[in-house]
């Protein structure tokens, strides 16, 4: 139940980010934005700790900011595997992945702090 719910919050986020962010395409609105939920929830859980330890180094020399970057990578690998959604920039995926973030910890802080 957990899981449906955080892919129902990001399917929302994905939307309303890419409705008022110039330069993100998101056709066929919340079928889509679900399907970009669901494999970006894989690609966070797949990819992304390979991303983390691979690039460890320059993580840790760049005090964890490279982890932006590392975000911004999975929104643009994102766009290569879900037709219908399009990021223009690697400038736009990294605003797209903060606004995204924040966004995400924001709700999910307000949702589990509603269920207490």
């Amino acid at each position: 139940m957990k899981v449906l719910l955080r892919i129902l919050v990001t399917a929302v986020l994905v939307l309303l980010i890419a409705r008022n962010m110039q330069g993100v395409v998101l056709q066929n609105g919340i079928q889509t934005s679900f399907i970009v939920a669901v494999v970006l929830g894989l690609l966070n859980l797949i990819v992304k700790p390979v991303l983390i330890l691979l690039t460890l180094p320059v993580t840790l020399v760049t005090l964890g900011l490279f982890l932006l970057v590392i975000n911004a990578g999975i929104i643009l690998l994102s766009t290569k595997l879900v037709s219908g959604f399009h990021v223009d920039s690697f400038g736009t995926a990294l605003l797209f992945s903060i606004i995204l973030s924040v966004s995400q910890s924001l709700l999910f802080r307000l949702l589990n702090e509603s269920k207490e």
